[in-house]
């Protein structure tokens, strides 16, 4: 069978929730008082938004094939991975076929490797990856999930990331994943407000309901250990992210530190296999969360599972949305998945991406059958109402 080539590869900018699902408006829980590395200092302590966690926006990739076919992706990365899209990366793939994936996201890496290797960069590869595949899905008329090896189980079912886990209980998801409200630079009347709102949403939830803290590598080792000791009558299936990412010596003695019984989970800004391998071979934690927007696209994230896969190790992405729904359902050692509440209260399920996909599935009752994601591609498209804005070209 041969596909159209790759004519044009375009980077678009966005503002306003979809990918950068931080960029929210004011009364928004996931910008209430959340525990963050930059809690040490007061005057950033209220919004993560005030120290800049927003700046960026979405960045929108569009990749076009000879035919007029469009793949198209959205991550975080705004205006300046929208340059390293357009001014660096582009070459390495019009003119090209787009099976030659592999091929693609070898050069883009390698090539960027000068000054990129994680984050920004990484989030644009990510972005070009992730079209790539979506494209390549619409050119042969079949799922991302199909390509990746099919449904290993008929539906996925998810645990709910918000403020309110006994809402996500009453809407049937099977866990309910609370963001950290006070850090180490509040003291122990911190760390017990942290506890009191554990032992509440317990009171609440019953004792079986999954309840899990994301720390958004705010702690340090110490405040981590106390915290998770403290936690533990409370049933914490697991605390997420506690420490730096860069700190994978921290997380070693993490993981020996917390109760037995309780789970160290990591991964969501770690990238590319290579940091996935650290994180693995030092034992730093039970469950990886790569998210397929940031840490190199589905093409390194089946290499980053396979890994985890060799270590006994379960992978469960970092929300997002259609991306890591085609992969989850074909992975053995991805049981479960994430759902983002961003419903501001966050008391209704709404789609996770809103307002920049078109036919984006949610969960009902807290599940998503296999056949949801059987339109080609990632089955959304992009909502061409949204303001899109493409600062560079070439």
């Amino acid at each position: 069978m041969n596909l159209p080539k790759i004519k044009h590869v375009r980077a678009f900018t966005v503002r306003g929730g979809g990918a950068d699902y931080h960029d929210q408006g004011e009364g928004h829980w996931i910008d209430d008082h959340i525990a963050t590395p930059m809690s040490r200092y007061p005057e950033y302590r209220q919004s993560r938004q005030s120290f800049g966690i927003n700046v960026l926006g979405t960045l929108v990739v569009e990749i076009e094939a000879e035919d007029g076919t469009i793949g198209f992706a959205v991550t975080t990365g705004g205006e300046p991975a929208a340059f390293i899209v357009e001014k660096h990366l582009a070459r390495f793939l019009e003119g090209r076929s787009p099976t030659d994936y592999e091929k693609i996201w070898d050069q883009m890496y390698f090539s960027t490797q000068y000054y990129g290797r994680k984050g920004l960069v990484v989030n644009a590869i990510s972005g070009v990856d992730l079209a790539l595949w979506d494209l390549l899905g619409k050119l042969r008329q079949e799922p991302v999930y199909h390509m990746l090896g099919g449904a290993v189980r008929d539906e996925l079912q998810f645990y709910a990331t918000g403020a309110r886990p006994d809402v996500a209980r009453e809407l049937g998801f099977i866990g309910g994943k609370m963001p950290l409200h006070h850090g180490p630079a509040e003291g122990v009347e911190g760390l017990k407000k942290n506890i009191a709102e554990l032992a509440d949403m317990r009171a609440k939830c019953g004792p079986d309901f999954w309840l899990m803290w994301d720390c958004w590598m705010a702690l340090d080792v110490d405040y981590a250990t106390r915290l998770a000791i403290a936690a533990h009558e409370y049933g914490l299936k697991w605390i997420e992210e506690a420490i730096s990412p860069d700190d994978y010596w921290g997380y070693q003695q993490l993981k020996r530190n917390v109760p037995k019984g309780m789970l160290v989970t990591t991964g969501e800004h770690e990238a590319t296999r290579w940091g996935f391998r650290m994180l693995l071979e030092m034992d730093c934690c039970d469950i990886i969360q790569p998210d397929v927007g940031w840490c190199g696209g589905v093409t390194e994230l089946l290499k980053i599972s396979a890994l985890a896969d060799a270590h006994g190790k379960m992978v469960v992405p970092h929300g997002s949305s259609v991306y890591s729904y085609h992969f989850v359902i074909t992975r053995h050692n991805s049981p479960f998945a994430e759902f983002l509440m961003m419903h501001p209260g966050p008391t209704e399920v709404v789609p996770m991406f809103h307002p920049q996909l078109i036919g984006e599935p949610v969960p009902e009752n807290g599940r998503l059958k296999a056949s949801a994601l059987d339109a080609p591609g990632f089955g959304v498209e992009l909502n061409r109402e949204i303001a899109m804005h493409r600062p560079y070209s070439h």
